[in-house]
C-alpha cells in the first residue's frame, strides 16, 4: 500500500509505496483509510520526534475491511471514526473515569501497539504507527477500542474532524473544565483546535465567549462559530482588553489551545479569583512553566489542569458529538479550508506551519 512517511525531523513526509500492513489479530480492526485531518501534533513530531519511520495522521475516518477474532462492535462495510485513545475499560484509570490516561491507550505515544508490535512493515523492517492512528496510510489496524462505529452514508471527509481536533476542543470544555452555562470564557489561539473550544463554549451556553489571534481570518470564524468578543493580541493590550470587558474582575475560564507557556501564564493572569486555566495546546517536550507569584496563585485558589484529548472516552463522546453535528450544533463543515490527495499531504502540512486557513483534510484513495 501507499503511505506518507515521516523519515527525519525538519524534512517533508515521503510519499511512498510497498508498505505491507498486517491482518488484524484478535481484538483487531483492519481499517480502509478515506479521510485525514491534518493536525498540529503531526507537525510538532516531524519537528521534534526521531523514531522513524513513521506514518503519521490521527484525525481520521474510513471503512472496516476485516475484523479480528472477537471483535462485535463493527462488521465489514461498516463506517467508522478512528481515534488516538480508546479507554480499555477495566484499568485503574478507566474504573476512575480518566479515560484518556488509559494504561492501554497510553501506547499511542510510543508508535506501537500496546503490544509493542506495529502494524505496519517495508523491506522487512517496522514503520512505526504514529500517534496511534497512522492515517497518512490506504490502510490501518486498530485495537476495537480506538473504532468508532458511525451511520453509513454519512461524509467522512467532515466526521474525520472529531478524530482529534473537534474531540480535544470541545472535550476540553465539556469534560476537562466542565463549563456551566453563564461562565465567561477567554480561548487564546483559534487553529482547529481553538475554534472547537469556541463552539465546545457555545453548547455549554457560555455567555462571555473572548478570542484571541493573530490572524484576522480566525477571529472572524471564531465570531462566526459563537464568541462574542475577539481581540488582535499583537495591535491590543490582551490583559487590559479582557480586563475592560469584565469589569476588571477577570473571566471564569481560559484555553490556550496553542501551548505556549507565556499564553498559558497569561491565562492565570486573566482568570478571576477561584478562576481555572486548561492547557489545551501541545507545548514543545522542552518548554517549561513559570509563574511570578506561586503564593498569589494559592491565595486566590486559581486552577491550572490539562486536557490531553479533551479528556474523552471515545466509544461515549464521539458519538454525542456526531448528534451535535446532525443537529446543527456543531458546525465542521466550514472548519475544512482544503482538501488534498496523499500526494499534496505536504501542502497541508505548510498550511498548517503557516497558519494558513483552519484545517485540511487529506483524502487518502485516488479513483
Amino acid at each position: 500500500m501507499r503511505a506518507a512517511l515521516h523519515t527525519k525531523i525538519g524534512t517533508p513526509l515521503s510519499i511512498e509505496s510497498g508498505i505491507e500492513v498486517t491482518a488484524p489479530k484478535e481484538g483487531q480492526i483492519l481499517v480502509k483509510t478515506e479521510y485525514c485531518g491534518v493536525c498540529h501534533s503531526d507537525l510538532s513530531v516531524m519537528d521534534s520526534l526521531d523514531l522513524t519511520p513513521m506514518i503519521l495522521g490521527h484525525e481520521a475516518a474510513g471503512t472496516v475491511e476485516e475484523v479480528g477474532k472477537g471483535v462485535t462492535s463493527v462488521s465489514k462495510g461498516d463506517s467508522v471514526l478512528l481515534t488516538p485513545i480508546g479507554p480499555c475499560g477495566e484499568c485503574s484509570m478507566c474504573f476512575n473515569e480518566r479515560h484518556t490516561l488509559c494504561e492501554r491507550g497510553q501506547s499511542f505515544v510510543f508508535g506501537t501497539l500496546p503490544d509493542g508490535t506495529t502494524p505496519f512493515q517495508k523491506n522487512n523492517l517496522p514503520v512505526y504507527q504514529g500517534l496511534g492512528v497512522g492515517g497518512f496510510a490506504e490502510y490501518t489496524v486498530l485495537e476495537e477500542r480506538n473504532v468508532v462505529p458511525v451511520e453509513n452514508g454519512l461524509p467522512l471527509e467532515t466526521l474525520c474532524l472529531l478524530g482529534c481536533g473537534v474531540q480535544t476542543g470541545l472535550g476540553s470544555v465539556l469534560n476537562t473544565a466542565e463549563v456551566p452555562p453563564g461562565a465567561t470564557v477567554l480561548v487564546m489561539g483559534l487553529g482547529g483546535v481553538g475554534l472547537s473550544v469556541v463552539q465546545g463554549a457555545r453548547i455549554a451556553q457560555a455567555e462571555t465567549i473572548i478570542v484571541s489571534d493573530p490572524v484576522e481570518e480566525r477571529r472572524v470564524k471564531a465570531e462566526e462559530l459563537g464568541a462574542t468578543h475577539s481581540i488582535d493580541p499583537t495591535s491590543k493590550d490582551l490583559l487590559g482588553e479582557i480586563m475592560e470587558l469584565t469589569d476588571g474582575i477577570g473571566v471564569d475560564y481560559s484555553f490556550d489551545a496553542v501551548g505556549n507557556s507565556e499564553l498559558i501564564a497569561l491565562g492565570l493572569a486573566l482568570n478571576k479569583p477561584g478562576g481555572t486555566t486548561v492547557i489545551v495546546g501541545a507545548a514543545p517536550p522542552d518548554e517549561e512553566l513559570r509563574f511570578s507569584s506561586a503564593l498569589h496563585l494559592m491565595m486566590s485558589e486559581k486552577r491550572l489542569i490539562g486536557s490531553l484529548l479533551g479528556s474523552c472516552n471515545a466509544k461515549k463522546d464521539m458519538p454525542v458529538f456526531v448528534d451535535y453535528w446532525k443537529k446543527g450544533q456543531l458546525d465542521l463543515e466550514s472548519m475544512i479550508s482544503n482538501q488534498y490527495s496523499l500526494n499534496q499531504v505536504n501542502s497541508g502540512i505548510e498550511n498548517l506551519r503557516n497558519s494558513t486557513g483552519i484545517r485540511s483534510v487529506i483524502k487518502i484513495h485516488e479513483k
